[in-house]
């Protein structure tokens, strides 16, 4: 796909991925303020004033926001949170909720007219939220369990024949404490980028040869981006809906394995 595009560009003057993601400040000499910050920074601004609104003074009959914010709450509540974290659920669903709404407006942005550019395309948003997640799923372990206890738990789980921990200890640690962290932040990224490079190669395509080299030959290809571009529009907003729900639920299974080791 990169190199689709990076050819593209060659031959159509269409962005190359280095100027699709690479993006300059948005204020001269305010490097750190691009536009993936300042779209991080309103999403969450969006997250809480959606929040306190639906919360902060809850009807016992909801209405508008509080009754579209329950749907969501009852969808992460019951399909995130219950079934990793069963009795405890309720005690983080404020965590839960709120990081699957932040990277749901993260990832819907790359569909948003004139916005088009889903956060979680670039790897340093995805990579805190894991880390964050990371950082509380030992401290959650070492707190319930001991710190002897949980890496004992989780490199040495009881039942096994003693010459089995030699291969399975060292693949424990690497899975639960190098590799699941990692997965959890580049799962995110990867199909944000994607999705983000072939909603603009083909749109690129439709634009050039329906609008900048209309030819008789050409226009059937422009119609083919056109129509690419729109299905694949639908189909990213699927994957970006799936995507919060899985960031969602990871970090859930992820907490509830600290609680609950014998689980």
């Amino acid at each position: 796909m990169i190199a689709l595009t990076v050819l593209a560009d060659d031959q159509f003057g269409a962005p190359t991925p280095h100027e699709l993601f690479d993006l300059p400040p948005i204020i001269p000499g305010v490097d750190w303020l691009t536009k993936p910050v300042l779209l991080a920074i309103l999403t969450s601004i969006v997250v809480i004033v959606f929040c306190w609104s639906a919360f902060a003074n809850p009807k016992i009959v909801p209405r508008g926001v509080q009754n579209i914010a329950e749907y969501g709450y009852m969808f992460v509540r019951d399909q995130v949170a219950r079934p990793f974290l069963g009795k405890d659920a309720d005690r983080y669903m404020g965590l839960l909720l709120t990081l699957f709404f932040l990277v749901f407006l993260w990832n819907i942005m790359g569909v948003i007219p004139l916005i088009q550019f889903p956060v979680a395309s670039h790897i340093a948003f995805p990579a805190v939220l894991a880390g964050t997640i990371y950082v509380l799923k030992v401290y959650l372990g070492m707190k319930t369990q001991g710190p002897i206890g949980y890496f004992k738990n989780m490199m040495f789980p009881p039942g096994l024949p003693k010459p089995i921990y030699l291969l399975l200890a060292p693949i424990e640690f690497l899975s639960n404490l190098i590799i699941a962290p990692f997965t959890h932040a580049v799962r995110l990224f990867a199909n944000m980028f994607a999705g983000h490079m072939l909603l603009a190669f083909f749109s690129m395509v439709g634009f050039w040869f329906l609008f900048e080299k209309l030819t008789p030959l050409g226009a059937p290809v422009g119609v083919v981006g056109v129509v690419m571009t729109i299905i694949l529009t639908g189909f990213e907003m699927f994957i970006q809906f799936l995507q919060a729900f899985l960031f969602a639920m990871l970090a859930s299974m992820y907490i509830g394995g600290s609680l609950h080791p014998e689980h």
